[in-house]
């Protein structure tokens, strides 16, 4: 086929539906416009089904839709399979008709949710997530986890469990309930921006007193842990025996693989070595001494100041 180009006056201006599908479709998101501070889109109903909230207004592939001034309500298939089922309400565009409309996508019992569609091209048909709903066997009524698809203003608004089931490369999202702003890189969702109050990260033991605790600072990937002062409180340390000190470091600020290792000084002006245990390690978010000259009862480990990224 010929190379084209929609409107023109060469065709008077005039689109057919595939057309403007393809003119429209990322001019905006797909989804609802709004927020999850929103009321939510889709409740459970009386029995076996679910209402759509009434005045909510969304796109699927830049065609509008509304649910009209009173909402709807959708049926819900019974389960008697003996098994817990899943369904999901979806924002459907249908090519045979070029509407969109909310819609209940059956799941299959023992299943998990079902798998959104999301066809390109002249036929079939293109599918937004709104929600999820639960039927047990035998049951006469469901329960719904709403689970909305945000349009947002070209960073999408979510929460950290409703995030874009089906993101693109390079697609952003805000989650509003942990204020961190995030990337789809293709394979995982990463945190570009995130803010973070200090931490205190104390872990206390029987072998060392906390004479000051330990505080935590993350911002973005970059992490700083002071840690306090420590004073022995059992036997002497012989030289050479790694002994755990009282700090546990979260699982968000660890990093994944490598060890981290800084100075520190012991009392008497000596110095000795503090380890920092990635996740991946049997001590994962441990901090042990595990290089030192000894450490007798009653002596001091100093507070030192580690930086590493994440």
């Amino acid at each position: 086929m010929a190379q084209e180009s929609f409107p023109t006056p060469d065709n008077l201006r005039e689109v057919t539906d595939l057309q403007y599908e393809i003119l429209s479709a990322r001019f905006s998101d797909d989804g609802i416009y709004g927020t999850p501070a929103d009321e939510a889109v889709v409740t459970a109903g009386v029995g076996l089904a679910v209402n759509v909230r009434a005045n909510v207004a969304g796109s699927v592939r830049g065609h509008g839709w509304s649910s009209g001034s009173t909402g709807d309500t959708l049926a819900v298939t019974a389960n008697d399979s003996g098994s817990a089922r899943i369904d999901r309400v979806v924002l459907r565009l249908d090519r045979a008709t070029w509407n969109v409309r909310a819609v209940v996508k059956e799941g299959t019992a023992g299943a998990g949710a079902p798998a959104l569609t999301q066809d390109t091209g002249a036929t079939g048909v293109y599918e937004v997530l709104l929600a999820e709903v639960s039927i047990l066997s035998g049951a006469g009524s469901v329960t719904v986890t709403r689970k909305e698809t945000y349009v947002g203003t070209r960073v999408r608004p979510c929460t950290s469990t409703t995030r874009n089931p089906n993101p693109e490369p390079g697609e952003l999202a805000y989650e509003t309930n942990t204020n961190v702003l995030r990337v789809w890189d293709g394979a995982a969702w990463r945190a570009v921006y995130e803010e973070h109050d200090t931490v205190v990260v104390d872990s206390p033991l029987s072998a060392w007193e906390m004479v000051s605790s330990s505080a935590l600072d993350r911002s973005g990937n970059s992490i700083t842990l002071r840690s306090g002062t420590f004073q022995r409180k059992v036997s002497n340390l012989a030289a050479g025996t790694d002994s755990r000190l009282p700090v546990l470091v979260p699982k968000s600020a660890r990093h994944r693989q490598l060890q981290q290792q800084f100075n520190v000084y012991l009392t008497g002006a000596r110095v000795g070595v503090i380890t920092v245990y990635p996740d991946n390690h049997v001590r994962a978010g441990q901090v042990w001494l595990t290089q030192h000259p000894g450490v007798d009862k009653d002596q001091f480990v100093s507070s030192v100041t580690m930086n590493w990224t994440v």
